[in-house]
């Protein structure tokens, strides 16, 4: 009886340890899986003005994946140059930019007409639509997506200071990711295949 008793402990001890090991195991690897699997509470309906004059809405985004930026047409250097660097992004995915829809939604649209807008945006690509709409349903989409925006005094009147970030959606309008002007053109780039892929 004591033999079997010594041998009872080691095997206890043995599957008490692989217990651990197990849960710590998916302990670790299932966070992961319900956070791809759970929805970011970013994004959400909308409806704005696209620079053609026409009513828009976060439908008009959706059964593509997208990419949504916040700015307004007189920013000095962030806002041109990510407006250029995601018409190079679409030139460089070939027809592969045709799965994926592009807006740029301004946080200054008491100068921001629809008509101001048209004509910043003739200068990128043409697939990239441009949103405005009233104070209100701005700073509405502004909280969705969870940006920051202010205006700024300055001399000459006023600027605006706002959030970066170009927002990563799926077909369905959900949270995928993000980027922005700072990251190479290499990292943008895989993002924007990945999404198109898996989005």
């Amino acid at each position: 009886m004591a033999f079997k008793r010594s041998l009872l402990i080691p095997l206890v001890v043995f599957l008490a340890g692989l217990g651990i090991l197990l849960a710590t195991a998916l302990f670790i690897f299932q966070p992961q899986q319900q956070q791809s699997a759970g929805r970011v509470p970013i994004g959400g309906p909308f409806r704005l003005t696209s620079h053609e004059g026409r009513p828009f809405t976060d439908a008009d985004l959706k059964g593509k994946p997208f990419v949504v930026f916040f700015g307004f047409t007189h920013c000095p250097e962030v806002c041109p140059t990510t407006l250029y660097d995601l018409t190079q992004d679409l030139a460089s995915l070939d027809s592969d930019a045709d799965k994926l829809r592009v807006a740029f939604i301004t946080v200054d649209p008491a100068q921001d007409t629809p008509e101001l807008m048209k004509t910043y945006l003739s200068s990128f690509d043409p697939r990239i639509v441009g949103l405005t709409g009233t104070e209100e349903e701005i700073a509405a989409v502004a909280k969705a997506y969870k940006i920051y925006y202010r205006k700024v005094p300055t001399d000459n009147g006023y600027t605006m200071d706002h959030s970066a970030t170009i927002f990563l959606m799926d077909s369905k309008g959900d949270f995928y990711g993000t980027s922005n002007f700072q990251e190479t053109a290499e990292i943008r780039r895989s993002k924007l295949k990945q999404l198109i892929k898996n989005g």
